[in-house]
C-alpha cells in the first residue's frame, strides 16, 4: 500500500499549504461548497448554493514564515463569511485563536459610518488533527447562548471545531458527507482516497489536485518549506517551554539554598542538599 511522502507519493493535504490549494484555489468554489455543506449538514443548518473564496491566492513569503496562517476564507451567497483553518498541532490557544481570527472577520466587513444591521454571519472552521474538546463528538458547533435557559442572543457568531482523530471510533453520530471528507483528511493510501472519491465529483477534484501537486516539483518545494517552517516554530515552542522548565527548576533550587542558609546551615550543607557550586550559594549569602 501506498503512504503519503514515499518517493513520488502523495503529499500530506492535512497540511495548510497542501489544505488551502484543494480547498482555497480560485476554480475550486465547488470543492469549498461540498466541504462546508458537509459541515453545515452536520451540525443541522441550511446549506449554500455558492461560495467565493475571498483569499485564493498565496503569497510565496508566508510559506517561510512559521508564523503565518494559510486560512480559507469564503462568503456565501447570502453574505456570511467563512473562515477555515487547519491545525496540525496543539498549540494551546485555540479558543482564544478562534475569537480572534472570528473578531477580525466580523468586523472586517464593516467601514465608518455603515448600520451595524449591515453586518453578516461570520463563521470560523476549525480543522484539527488532535483532540482538544472534552467530548467525544468528531464535530461540536458553538453560539452565544445564555446559561440557564439556552436561549440563543444572536447567531452571529459560529464557531466549528472539527477533530479529525475522534473519527474512527465515532463515525456513526456523524453524517455520511462529513465522514467522508475527514476519511479524505485522514486516509494514507492512494487506493483509500480513490474509493472515497468515486461517488463524489468535488472529492474527485479535490483528489486530482492533490495528485497534481504531489508531480509538481515546484509544489513539492513549496511543501517542503512550509513544513519546515512548522517543524521551526514547533522547535522553537518545545525549546522555549524547555528553557522555561529549567528556569524554574534553577528559581526553586535557589530558594531552597536561601531557606537553608536562613536557617543557619553551612555553605558546604547548603552544596551538597541543593547540587549548586561554592560560588552560586556564596552569591545567595546576604552580604
Amino acid at each position: 500500500m501506498k503512504e503519503w511522502m514515499g518517493l513520488g507519493e502523495l503529499l500530506n493535504p492535512k497540511v495548510d499549504f497542501v489544505f488551502k490549494q484543494i480547498f482555497g484555489s480560485e476554480d475550486h468554489q465547488d470543492v469549498l461548497l461540498s466541504f462546508l455543506n458537509a459541515v453545515f449538514e452536520d451540525a443541522g443548518q441550511p446549506l449554500v448554493t455558492h461560495v467565493e473564496i475571498l483569499n485564493p491566492f498565496l503569497e510565496k513569503d508566508a510559506l517561510s514564515d512559521k508564523m503565518s496562517v494559510l486560512d480559507v476564507k469564503a462568503r456565501t451567497e447570502a453574505g456570511v463569511l467563512v473562515d477555515i483553518e487547519i491545525q496540525l498541532q496543539n498549540r494551546r490557544n485555540m479558543e482564544q485563536r478562534t475569537l480572534f481570527y472570528w473578531a477580525k472577520l466580523f468586523q472586517g466587513q464593516s467601514s465608518e459610518g455603515d448600520s451595524y444591521r449591515a453586518l453578516h454571519k461570520a463563521v470560523t472552521v476549525n480543522v484539527l488533527d488532535f483532540d482538544y474538546l472534552a467530548t467525544e463528538r468528531c464535530h461540536s458547533t458553538f453560539h452565544l447562548h445564555e446559561d440557564v435557559t439556552g436561549l440563543m442572543l444572536t447567531d452571529l457568531l459560529e464557531v466549528h471545531f472539527v477533530e479529525l482523530r475522534k473519527l474512527k471510533a465515532h463515525s456513526a453520530a456523524l453524517g455520511r458527507h462529513l465522514a467522508r471528507w475527514m476519511l479524505f483528511l485522514t486516509t494514507k493510501t492512494r487506493e483509500g482516497l480513490e474509493a472515497l472519491a468515486m461517488e463524489e465529483p468535488a472529492m474527485q477534484k479535490a483528489l486530482t489536485t492533490l495528485e497534481f501537486l504531489s508531480q509538481d516539483e515546484r509544489a513539492r518545494q513549496l511543501y517542503e518549506d512550509r513544513q519546515k517552517a512548522l517543524m521551526t516554530y514547533t522547535a522553537d515552542i518545545d525549546g522555549a517551554r524547555e528553557e522555561g522548565r529549567e528556569e524554574g527548576e534553577q528559581i526553586g533550587i535557589k530558594k531552597v539554598a536561601l531557606a537553608l542558609l536562613d536557617a543557619g546551615d553551612s555553605v558546604e550543607k547548603v552544596m551538597q542538599v541543593t547540587g549548586l557550586s561554592r560560588a552560586a550559594v556564596e552569591a545567595l549569602k546576604p552580604h
